[in-house]
Parts: structure tokens; C-alpha cells; sequence
């Protein structure tokens, strides 16, 4: 669930982002493609910090923001996201991977493209829907089996985000089988058994969609 919610989201945004960038050009959008490119960069382990304290209070910062403007008056809600699938999600939908592999595509596209759209009386968000859409299949699919076993493996965030059981993720279930006094031995044949189960959805992506990985790393090297 939680990884077909990352998919979802780090698609959409990572294909929009790159198609602002490459076709609304304007005199600062280099500069701040690369300064949020550059954030983006950052692992994960780097920024856990505040990506928990904004996970657990969505609208903490703007209502920092209101109280140094003396706004206090104004009641903010507290949103956590914490113990949810949308604070499992959210933190990783951003990617500086997948808007720099969009825009690399997007840039090779011929501009008589977009020209032959703009005569035919095709606006942005029907050039984006109509063309840029179906070109893109085979990035979608490279990005889309990445992004999957990224989310699927991951272990800091749903450790650290979650405090129920019923939202621990696959990964942390296999966790679970090891002892926690180092006294004990681990049943090795429940966790290799767990470990092996885990294993099956990311292979099972990457088996229906391999031809069209290969496809889209291709087009997007050309």
C-alpha cells in the first residue's frame, strides 16, 4: 500500500516538476531547479530530523511563520501524520531522481513539437495529457519498478514513523523476528521464510516490467 502510494505520487510530481521546468522557462527557473534539486539530494538519514517534526505537526511551520508576523490571534490545528499511510508516504513522494530523468527526456523531445500542439489549438495541460503523457510510457515504467523497490525496501522512515503494529511496513515485520535480548536465538526458519516473502513483490515488478525499464533508462541516456 504504502509503496503503490509512493509510486503514485513521486510519478505525478517528478513528470509535472519537469514539465514546468522545461517548458516555462523563465529567468530564475535553472536556479531553482538545481537549489531544490540539490535539497532533494540529500539522503533520507540526513533530514529525518525535521521530516519527523513536520510529519508530526504538518502545520507547525506555519504557525511558527504566524507568530513571528504576530499573527497568534489565528488558531492552527495540529495535523500528525504519524502512525498513518500518508506520513509513510508523503516524506518520500519528493524526487530529485525523477524530475532530473523527466526533464533529461523532456529536453530531447524536437521543439516543432511543441509548435505543431500550439497551432493545432492544444493548450499546456492538453499538450502535457495528449503527448507528453504517451512519449513518456517507458520512463514511467524505469522510474515507476526504481521508485517501487525504493519504498518497498525502505526501513529508517517506517521504523522511525510508526508506533502501532498495524502500520508497520513488510520490511520491519521481517525485523521483527530477530530477538532483542542477543541471548537468544533467532528462529531462522520463520525469518529466511519472511525474508523470502518480502522478496517476492519487487521481483515479481521487475519480471512484468523489464523490457520497458531497459526501454526507459535507454531513451532517457539518448
Amino acid at each position: 500500500m504504502v509503496a503503490t502510494l509512493v509510486v503514485i505520487g513521486k510519478l505525478a510530481l517528478s513528470a509535472l516538476t519537469a514539465f514546468a521546468v522545461v517548458y516555462f522557462r523563465s529567468r530564475y527557473t535553472s536556479v531553482i531547479f538545481f537549489a531544490v534539486l540539490g535539497a532533494l539530494l540529500l539522503p533520507l538519514e540526513v533530514r529525518i530530523i525535521p521530516t519527523y517534526a513536520v510529519a508530526s505537526d504538518l502545520l507547525g511551520p506555519l504557525r511558527t511563520v504566524l507568530r513571528w508576523l504576530g499573527i497568534q490571534w489565528l488558531p492552527v490545528p495540529t495535523i500528525n501524520l504519524l502512525d498513518s499511510y500518508t506520513g509513510l508516504a508523503l516524506p518520500l513522494i519528493a524526487s530529485a531522481t525523477g524530475t532530473f530523468l523527466f526533464r533529461q527526456f523532456y529536453q530531447t523531445l524536437p521543439a516543432e513539437l511543441v509548435e505543431a500542439a500550439r497551432m493545432d489549438g492544444a493548450g499546456p495541460w492538453r499538450f502535457f495529457i495528449d503527448i507528453l503523457l504517451p512519449l513518456s510510457k517507458t520512463n514511467f515504467a524505469a522510474l515507476g519498478t526504481l521508485v517501487f523497490i525504493g519504498a518497498w525496501k525502505d526501513y529508517l522512515w517506517p521504523l522511525v514513523a510508526t508506533n502501532r503494529e498495524d502500520m508497520r511496513t513488510l520490511v520491519l515485520g521481517v525485523a521483527s523476528f530477530l530477538p532483542t535480548d542477543a541471548s537468544q536465538i533467532p528462529e531462522w526458519n520463520l525469518l529466511m521464510a519472511a525474508a523470502v516473502v518480502s522478496m517476492l513483490p519487487p521481483i515479481l515488478v521487475i519480471a512484468l516490467m523489464q523490457r520497458w525499464f531497459v526501454k526507459g533508462l535507454i531513451g532517457v541516456g539518448k
